[in-house]
């Protein structure tokens, strides 16, 4: 049985909420029922083993799952209370509203200016001045402009790691997303670049509805503020991350933060 946020948690409004979505891949069900309501500038981690259905419900909300043969979603999933699988629904500006960062990042071959710039252009806006704003307001977001400011014309490949992927990030904040999914953002990243993420996260959820999925526990606890608990396909709990880590109602949602299963 999952366990709901009581009126006090769920006292932000609501940005997307998915009710009673199911999921396949050809014959294959990988989401069952999944209801969840996400709230409007905050951070949700989405938590669970390996194959548990997380990273699959993480690309229903920008349907990045569309481009997979053969899958399939029942059920509704509503942005600012508009369906976003109904056929009048342009993926485009969905995707642009709802950008999502990678588990691996994936820079480009261009330079950083174009990397960054790149969704502004595709959305049309072609004035040089407008795009050095644009590529400049989101590194300073993505906190990687004074470390760039400097190579702007150099490839973006020639970037660390961490650098990389907040580079990414600035790229998904370019085009003024409402909701920013993250997969795994920091899986890939060395501990210092790691937590130069996480304090990334915390500054931009004030600004931004983000979603992220993790298989860090700690980070889990440390950067958001709703935790829901996957496993087989289902949410066996949602609450705020401070009753899911302290005082989870559901006895298998302890034992998968406790380390005895997962």
């Amino acid at each position: 049985m999952v366990t709901q946020p009581t009126t006090d948690e769920m006292a932000f409004p609501m940005k997307v909420v998915a009710k009673d979505v199911n999921f396949y891949y050809g014959a294959t069900q990988a989401l069952f029922d999944v209801s969840l309501d996400i709230m409007s500038q905050r951070v949700t981690a989405l938590i669970g083993p390996s194959g548990c259905g997380k990273s699959t419900f993480l690309r229903t909300l920008n349907r990045m799952n569309d481009i997979i043969d053969g899958a399939r979603i029942e059920g509704t999933i509503t942005l600012d209370g508009r369906e976003i699988y109904d056929n009048s629904v342009d993926v485009v500006e969905l995707r642009r509203r709802v950008g999502m960062v990678f588990q691996k990042s994936n820079p480009f071959p261009k330079s950083v200016f174009d990397n960054v710039a790149y969704g502004a252009r595709i959305f049309g806006i072609k004035d040089r001045a407008q795009l050095t704003e644009i590529v400049e307001r989101s590194l300073t977001r993505a906190g990687l402009w004074d470390e760039v400011k400097d190579r702007l014309n150099h490839s973006a490949l020639g970037l660390s790691g961490g650098q990389q992927q907040r580079m990414c990030i600035a790229r998904a904040l370019a085009v003024d997303p409402e909701i920013l999914l993250m997969d795994e953002p920091a899986s890939a990243l060395d501990p210092r670049s790691t937590a130069r993420i996480e304090d990334l996260i915390g500054e931009l959820r004030g600004n931004y509805t983000i979603v992220i999925v993790t298989h860090n526990m700690q980070q889990a606890a440390r950067v958001s503020d709703f935790t829901a608990f996957f496993c087989d396909g289902k949410i066996v709990e949602f609450g705020s991350t401070e009753h899911i880590f302290t005082n989870p109602a559901q006895k298998q949602t302890e034992d998968y933060i406790t380390g005895r299963f997962g």
